[in-house]
């Protein structure tokens, strides 16, 4: 069985970023998102940043360097740390004090890696991983003299590396704690050949059940924009759609520098409908689902 790579940007000199999108939320809904990411611009220069994520707010820290591991999924920012275990945070700052640990249940990852065979095209903007669909949480955090209790939550993981973010794209994520369902969507304007493509990446796990959607899978994508999307694949067809959520800005790759910003909310009123055939077998309103949707000139 092939193990994991958890990083791959050792041995890139340019025109790099690799990041990992950590979600944590409270069994009462609150929820904080960290990216902690390496970039390199086209000069060569390695950087590192955390962007710290909540309903409310977001803040950029920024650090000399990241240190990470191939085979297992270990990161470390200055103090902090992000690994399989969990998160150590120990972040004092002048607008933003962060400092707490905790710990990860077991890990739900996907059967096989969400890209398909596009992993084996060469050129690509952007690769994208899922680490954990879900796992559970433990353990308490103070933000700026808050404290957090994650115990009983749920987390997510996944990560991106590449150049650039798509020029155009659409990302959702939610996960309901009392049932174990949880969904990943990506849809993007792929720059490959001559007028390039639309690509979707989706997984919904629902019932013990991994439903996966896709382009390399025959996806038809009937419509996407700000508002949500709409997909078929054979007998499968999944609504998602935005009912209520404002972002907050984030910093971006293009040509591995982090000068886009992009919008992402945390607290976004997230409907997701999916069937099977003419069975509605899910309909769900999450109130804590993170969403983007960007759309901009790409440089990369």
């Amino acid at each position: 069985m092939k193990m994991a790579t958890y990083y791959h940007g050792a041995t890139r000199r340019r025109s790099y970023f690799e990041g990992w999108y950590l979600k944590h939320q409270t069994q009462s809904g609150r929820a904080l998102s960290l990216i902690p990411a390496l970039h390199i611009d086209a000069e060569g220069r390695r950087t590192a940043s955390l962007q710290v994520i909540t309903e409310n707010a977001c803040w950029w820290l920024e650090y000399p360097e990241l240190l990470a591991e191939e085979r297992r999924f270990r990161i470390q920012l200055g103090e902090n740390l992000f690994d399989s275990e969990g998160v150590r945070l120990q972040i004092r700052q002048q607008e933003l004090t962060l400092t707490g640990s905790l710990s990860y249940g077991r890990f739900t990852p996907l059967r096989s890696d969400i890209m398909g065979p596009f992993r084996l095209l060469g050129g690509m903007e952007c690769a994208h991983g899922v680490i954990s669909m879900g796992h559970s949480l433990h353990g308490t955090l103070v933000l700026n003299g808050e404290m957090l209790d994650f115990s009983q939550g749920t987390g997510y993981i996944e990560t991106d590396r590449g150049r650039s973010f798509p020029s155009t794209y659409l990302w959702a994520q939610s996960i309901w704690q009392d049932s174990g369902t949880s969904l990943m969507l990506a849809v993007a304007a792929i720059p490959m050949g001559i007028g390039g493509f639309t690509g979707c990446i989706c997984v919904l796990c629902h019932d013990g059940r991994e439903y996966r959607l896709a382009t390399y899978r025959g996806v038809r994508i009937e419509r996407w924009s700000s508002s949500g999307a709409m997909l078929r694949q054979g007998r499968y067809r999944l609504a998602v759609d935005v009912l209520e959520g404002k972002g907050h800005p984030l910093r971006a790759p293009v040509q591995g520098e982090m000068s886009r910003t992009i919008h992402e909310s945390l607290g976004t009123v997230l409907r997701v409908r999916f069937w099977i055939g003419k069975e509605l077998v899910l309909d769900h309103t999450d109130h804590h689902a993170g969403f983007e949707y960007a759309v901009t000139a790409s440089k990369g």
